[in-house]
């Protein structure tokens, strides 16, 4: 089995900001006062947010009538961030970034004027910048074209709304943080994948890299290989709560040995990581891991992104111990760069601040003679 890295695709964009005057709108607001929105742009914002792009506004303007006009023209909705006012479109294209928490890689900004092009492109060099003639290509170019269209793909807007508006919430509740995680009355799913779920565990592993273990990339082929192979478990793990759901955001890959499981990949968003969710998972896991009378052990690769996972692998007690159970690895040597962090595990209390469903693991497989 081959597992694909980032390098074999191009970096998506995971989120398009717009300019609005002779970009995403023809005409300019404060001179025409009318301005119109062509049908093509219309199916451009519509198509990207199907596929799980999200969209924000930078713009050169007064905020009150502009956002009415979008919201006359019937696309407001579709706009995650808006930043619109008098300040440098660089640092509105931050501030949208930052918001995100989105790498500036996977920002894309399109405009009609050159000179906003390059004080963009000078301050913040990873964004992708489009000229506004280009607007109508967007969907058929390769960094806008996600491989797959997942049940999650489509409801990205939506969870990011719901996202902030958690967020509010969060920011007027006075008590302690444990306190507000169980007004939210979450829930979480941990369930077996089946060949229905592979694209968007395959999109998971794709879009996330801050809490990405390894930073390896599954392929939907292999993926699929690793289901039907008893001595491996792809799990999903699915959010909710009064809000709406999160969609997936975590997937776990773990070969069941005789002495040891081998935690290959754990991935979760980064959207759910203020609510403990990688904690909740890997107690869960050594709780099983305890049940079964096996230890675990967790494949991770230090990247520049994805400190915050070796942390919670070091919380849940994970470290460098030599133990005999190492010796079911004979023959199947770490790839480069990639430590194995032991746990011994034992039995853990269930989650305080959320509801968890998940399935019984069952005891460990032979190695193969």
């Amino acid at each position: 089995m081959s597992d694909k890295s980032s390098a074999d695709q191009p970096t998506m964009v995971k989120c398009l900001v717009w300019d609005l005057d002779n970009t995403l709108w023809q005409g300019t607001l404060l001179e025409d006062g009318e301005v119109r929105l062509s049908d093509e742009i219309r199916k451009v914002i519509v198509e990207l947010d199907a596929r799980g792009i999200l969209q924000a506004v930078a713009s050169k303007n007064d905020h009150e009538p502009t956002w009415q006009r979008l919201e006359e023209l019937g696309v407001a909705e579709y706009f995650v961030l808006a930043r619109i006012g008098w300040g440098p479109k660089s640092a509105s294209v931050r501030e949208i970034a930052d918001k995100l928490n989105f790498a500036h890689k996977t920002i894309a900004f399109i405009d009609d004027q050159p000179a906003e092009r390059a004080e963009v492109q000078f301050h913040l060099s990873e964004v992708r910048c489009y000229e506004a003639e280009r607007a109508t290509e967007l969907l058929d170019l390769p960094e806008f074209t996600p491989r797959a269209r997942t049940v999650d793909s489509a409801k990205r807007r939506e969870m990011y709304q719901a996202g902030f508006r958690r967020e509010a919430q969060r920011a007027e509740f006075t008590g302690p943080d444990e306190e507000f995680l169980r007004t939210l009355e979450l829930e979480m799913r941990i369930f077996r994948a089946t060949e229905v779920e592979l694209s968007r565990v395959e999109e998971l592993t794709l879009r996330t890299s801050q809490m990405n273990a390894t930073g390896v990339h599954y392929s939907d082929e292999t993926l699929r290989g690793l289901l039907a192979d008893p001595a491996h478990e792809v799990l999903v793990t699915t959010l909710e709560d009064r809000f709406g759901t999160h969609g997936a955001v975590g997937v776990l890959l773990v070969e069941k040995l005789a002495r040891v499981w081998h935690l290959k990949l754990l991935a979760t968003s980064c959207r759910v990581v203020s609510f403990g969710a990688g904690a909740v998972i890997l107690d869960w896991l050594a709780d099983q891991a305890a049940r079964a009378n096996v230890h675990l052990v967790a494949d991770f690769r230090r990247t520049d992104r994805n400190r915050m996972m070796e942390i919670a692998y070091r919380f849940a007690g994970f470290d460098e111990q030599d133990c005999a159970c190492r010796g079911d690895f004979a023959g199947s040597p770490a790839a480069d760069g990639v430590q194995r962090l032991h746990l011994e595990a034992a039995r853990r209390n269930p989650p305080t601040t959320m509801r968890l469903i998940a399935p019984e693991l069952g005891a460990g497989v032979a190695s193969p003679a």
